[in-house]
């Protein structure tokens, strides 16, 4: 992915729903851009794939309206809750349980400029539609992947912050 500008990061990255109720903005690019071809998101979105932007829920502000969290099985058993506009239905992010809500996977296509961030990874590759054809030289797994391996040093520098923060007192 190129890293947006100095400018652009200070600007903002702005999206939302449908029918403009629900509109955000995030506050820097995302950690990491995944595209998942699991059977579970091709369900959910209708679609071939999920699109989603990794980022720090406290660098997600709402600059209007609210979503509606709507909590849904996944393949983990562990569930997401699906953040949707409450009049046009549209989804606007996840949280899933391995970082709860500390972490939002924006779909990509919500922003208002969403070839801003293409994937870094495609991960279940297993089951994608054999009509996707994946882009040379972007990492693919047919599962999941070691992030730590793919992963720029700052987005894992961010992502030891926010496990440190949810670290129980004790832990630290």
């Amino acid at each position: 992915m190129t890293e947006p500008s100095a400018t652009a990061v200070a600007a903002g990255f702005e999206g939302g729903c449908t029918c403009r109720h629900v509109r955000y903005r995030l506050a820097s690019s995302p950690l990491f851009v995944h595209c998942c071809h699991c059977r579970w998101c091709q369900r959910e979105t209708g679609s071939a794939f999920a699109l989603n932007a990794l980022i720090e829920a406290d660098r997600v502000r709402l600059t209007s309206g609210a979503v509606e969290i709507v909590d849904t099985p996944s393949a983990s058993a562990k569930g997401q809750q699906i953040g949707r506009c409450p009049r046009c239905r549209v989804a606007v992010w996840s949280h899933y349980a391995g970082f709860g809500h500390a972490v939002c996977f924006m779909r990509v296509g919500t922003l208002d400029e969403p070839d801003r961030f293409p994937p870094n990874v495609h991960i279940y590759t297993a089951s994608k539609q054999p009509w996707v054809v994946l882009p040379e030289g972007t990492p693919a797994f047919p599962a999941y992947y070691q992030a730590s391996k793919f992963w720029p040093a700052a987005s894992l520098e961010r992502r030891a912050a926010l496990r440190a923060a949810a670290a129980p007192a004790g832990s630290r």
